[in-house]
């Protein structure tokens, strides 16, 4: 484990919210940050997500009844969970292992794991506003999860009691398609039951990381767009990065938090868990009127944001590689699966089709921390949570940077694992 070296120059690599809610952190700590990125600010997974912050729900990803599904389920392109069928050698390995952790067990020591974490969520968030970051987060009164029958609720009500039994505080109210509908008009009448969820809040995504990005500005940060690190190396006094056109620029640290492209860079240092790209999609639809909070259909796996004067439509999980074409045949199954459901929305005026990829891990859990290198640590592989976790992520990470000590929300996180 890294010592504290003090770092005055930390490289970032990333920008996304998990790599500048590091570099904004470890500004506080008085360190000069440097943030690349090889494409743009927020131009991965942060840009066209559902922008939900719900420390309530952040459960591993691999789940029991992600082995209900069939070869032939997750070979359809209409399928909530996708695998394309001509798979490569290192996703089949991934899927593997993620099938590996897919047990009961398994799932309740990682989220007892993921508590901790989940706890100085919605905190760091308020540590970035507070701190002058020109955004805000929005309580999410009315978060609802609705569904057809009391019998498919049933699933999220014991998920909800397995949570619980791990530590993490999580309120909700069971409702009737009718209360539902009360508080939320866009359900349409499919809806029969629901759950409300409360306590937890919403962003509009892209637009919270472009103001983390300036406020990094204001700070006296740089960011460097367009601009790939195609390789790291330990030198005397300590890191080098190598960049387009043979350039080198040596810093003191270095944190990897290049999403899906993790493992690339930390390989070499140490860090073995495999990191797929577990894509999803979105678009924008006009509504009748726009919901005051989120609402989620989890049995179709579909998640609705109101941002502004339109609902963001987003879902499904895409094991494929990171630079395949948005399949709009995925777009079609949201879109087939959400119209049913949502009264007042116009599903054949989108806007704003996107697919980005999700960095997921076999057990389901981040690799946040040091590596075998004094100077190298590693904050990714969050899955579905890295825009509830990143800014409690960069926090911690900054802690342990400027220390060298390992917060213990840190200690199941060991990117060495």
């Amino acid at each position: 484990m890294a010592t504290s070296a003090d770092p005055r120059r930390v490289a970032v690599v990333g920008a996304g919210m998990v790599g500048l809610s590091t570099a904004w952190f470890l500004q506080e700590r008085g360190a000069d940050v440097t943030v690349f990125d090889r494409a743009d600010v927020a131009a991965g997974a942060s840009w066209g997500n559902a922008g939900w912050l719900t420390p309530g729900l952040a459960t591993p990803l691999p789940e029991p009844a992600v082995l209900s599904y069939g070869v032939k389920a997750v070979l359809s392109p209409a399928s909530p969970v996708y695998v394309p069928p001509t798979a490569s050698l290192r996703l089949i390995r991934f899927l593997a292992g993620f099938a590996r952790n897919s047990t009961a067990a398994r799932w309740r020591r990682s989220m007892e794991s993921l508590v901790p974490i989940n706890g100085r969520a919605l905190p760091s968030f308020d540590a970035l506003i507070d701190g002058g970051v020109q955004a805000e987060t929005r309580g999410a009164g009315s978060f609802i999860a609705a569904y057809r029958t009391e019998r498919e609720r049933r699933f999220l009500l014991d998920e909800v009691e397995h949570i619980r039994a791990a530590g993490q505080d999580i309120e909700f109210e069971v409702l009737g398609g009718d209360e539902a509908r009360r508080l939320a008009p866009a359900l349409s009448d499919e809806i029969g039951a629901a759950i409300l969820l409360r306590g937890q809040r919403f962003i509009d995504p892209g637009r919270f990381v472009h103001a983390l990005a300036d406020s990094v500005l204001d700070r006296g940060g740089k960011i460097r767009t367009g601009v790939p690190v195609t390789d790291l190396r330990d030198v005397p006094g300590g890191v080098a990065l190598r960049l387009p056109g043979n350039g080198v620029e040596t810093f003191d640290t270095v944190v990897i938090a290049s999403g899906v492209w993790l493992g690339g860079l930390a390989r070499r240092f140490g860090v073995r868990a495999l990191v797929q790209a577990g894509r999803g999609y979105s678009f924008s639809v006009p509504m009748e009127r726009v919901p005051d909070g989120p609402i989620y259909f989890p049995a179709q796996k579909v998640a609705c944001t109101p941002l502004g004067d339109r609902l963001r439509v987003a879902g499904m999980m895409e094991f494929r590689d990171p630079e395949a074409p948005l399949d709009p045949r995925r777009i079609d199954a949201i879109v087939e699966a959400a119209r049913p459901l949502l009264r007042g929305a116009d599903m054949d005026d989108r806007r704003d089709e996107w697919v980005g990829s999700r960095p997921c891990t076999r057990d389901g859990l981040p690799l946040i921390g040091a590596t075998r290198s004094p100077n190298v640590f590693v904050g990714g592989g969050h899955g579905m949570w890295g825009m509830t976790l990143g800014p409690a992520t960069g926090n911690l990470l900054a802690e342990m940077i400027a220390t060298g000590r390992r917060p213990v929300e840190l200690a199941p996180f060991d990117p060495l694992r």
